[in-house]
């Protein structure tokens, strides 16, 4: 095979070798925010709840977003103009086992309401898209999963069919915690069936309570977050290392870094086989001549 050849299918190897490192360095540290964000009312995708948020606003129902961890809720003073508890709805990216910890159990036992969106439950034989019958009209449910009510205890059926529950209530202590098996029970996608942010509104709607909607489990954070700890250098570090894993810039720096080490590499040592220095040869009669010939022009 002629060397040259040789020497160029195995640049070719080597650069397919780099574009895939680069491809998958692209893939895994990619931005993962879309699956965090569903369910925010932040977002305007389908899977978002930012239309229901506005339904909310414009009709007068006052309703705020939640930045700080759950503990930080506990702590919270109700404010001068409403002195009742609070209502919680967290609305789950990815379906969740319906338990509370000892904080959130001992939250509702005080007398609050967390509203949970997206509780994992069975599949069962049930239609996947179904209309559930409610006080404020049809509410359209795109879900076969169904949680099983026992026929007894403190809890009781809010919404559902002959196959189990869609929405389910459970009452702890002085207050109550509201289950749904789907977490896109009035997401954006449903802005036509009036019934299903109906649904919604009346849910978290309580006498003497103020309406909170947990935007921590979506990455969102309070920038006056007290709980944080460190200097203001090191904030600011951590800050704009999360605004790069959020953005298209950090799969950009690690390629940026990738092809400078390569860079490097090819600059110390070049494709191929190192090609060893030759020596060469010494002829003892022509170095004789010419000797003799520059003694001979000298005389």
């Amino acid at each position: 095979m002629n060397p040259a050849q040789n020497l160029s299918r195995r640049q070719m190897w080597f650069g397919a070798l780099v574009i895939g490192a680069i491809a998958l360095l692209t893939l895994l540290s990619a931005p993962t925010q879309s699956a965090s964000r569903s369910g925010s009312t932040y977002s305007r995708a389908p899977d978002g709840y930012g239309a229901w948020y506005s339904f909310m606003s414009d009709r007068g129902t006052p309703i705020q977003r939640w930045q700080q961890p759950f503990e930080q809720l506990a702590q919270k003073q109700p404010s001068s103009a409403n002195q009742g508890k609070i209502t919680l709805l967290q609305i789950n990216s990815r379906l969740k086992v319906a338990s509370l910890d000892e904080n959130q159990k001992a939250w509702v036992e005080a007398g609050n309401t967390l509203v949970v969106l997206g509780a994992h439950a069975p599949v069962t034989e049930a239609t996947f898209r179904t209309w559930q019958t409610s006080e404020v009209g049809n509410v359209r449910v795109e879900t076969r999963r169904r949680h099983y009510l026992p026929k007894q205890g403190t809890t009781s059926l809010v919404l559902g069919d002959r196959f189990g529950a869609v929405v389910w209530q459970e009452s702890l202590g002085q207050g109550r915690v509201v289950w749904a098996t789907t977490p896109h029970l009035a997401a954006n996608a449903y802005q036509d069936d009036r019934g299903n942010y109906e649904f919604l509104a009346q849910l978290v709607t309580q006498p003497k309570q103020s309406i909170w909607v947990d935007e921590y489990l979506h990455g969102y954070r309070d920038p006056a977050d007290a709980t944080g700890s460190g200097s203001g250098s090191e904030k600011r570090s951590r800050s704009f290392l999360a605004y790069l894993a959020n953005t298209a810039l950090l799969p950009g720096f690690i390629q940026v870094g990738v092809l400078l080490l390569l860079g490097i590499w090819a600059h110390n040592r070049r494709f191929g086989q190192p090609i060893p220095v030759t020596t060469p040869a010494v002829d003892n009669s022509k170095a004789y001549i010419e000797a003799l010939a520059g003694a001979l022009y000298k005389a």
